[in-house]
């Protein structure tokens, strides 16, 4: 006979938050583009979650909280709060020594074009392109994330790259 289902207790929570964190605050960062909205949304999610803890299954309790973080966060966006842009392929760049005034002007150039196109993705592309990309989960995280099957998250990732190259003047392949 088994023992009782562990539930989700102060201990799990924060061994949640320790390893969970940061990462979903760079994915909602990214969302929101402002850094107190995002450790708001952050903490917020924590706290949703340990206010449903009695219900939580804690096989899903990563894709769970994520889930909470991104809703929140959408809501947040759609009520009106400022946020900034940010290029994908800028997040991705080493620090360097700084970079002379026509090297920023171009740099700033293309994050805004790429921080255009990303915006203009439908949300549900979005969501996958931010997860994939920027959190660097795998396709099952992402669909458990976002409650969609992994074929699901791979199909809407190649649209949203497709997307993306066609907008940014690529290969559209």
């Amino acid at each position: 006979m088994e023992g009782p289902a562990k539930k989700l207790d102060r201990a799990l929570l924060e061994s949640v938050y320790v390893r969970l964190e940061k990462p979903i605050y760079n994915v909602v960062y990214r969302w929101l583009w402002n850094r107190e909205d995002a450790s708001d949304v952050v903490q917020e999610a924590f706290v949703r979650l340990w206010k449903m803890r009695r219900r939580v299954d804690l096989s899903s309790v990563d894709a769970l909280v994520y889930r909470i973080a991104l809703n929140l966060a959408a809501s947040r966006r759609r009520s009106g709060k400022r946020w900034r842009w940010a290029s994908l392929s800028a997040l991705k760049l080493a620090p360097s020594a700084a970079p002379s005034v026509e090297t920023q002007a171009v740099r700033e150039e293309e994050a805004s074009r790429v921080r255009r196109a990303v915006e203009s993705l439908p949300e549900g592309l979005r969501r996958v392109i931010t997860l994939c990309e920027l959190a660097e989960l795998s396709y099952e995280e992402v669909g458990r994330v976002l409650d969609i099957p992994v074929g699901t998250v791979g199909s809407r990732r190649h649209r949203a790259l497709r997307l993306l190259r066609e907008q940014l003047g690529g290969d559209p392949r």
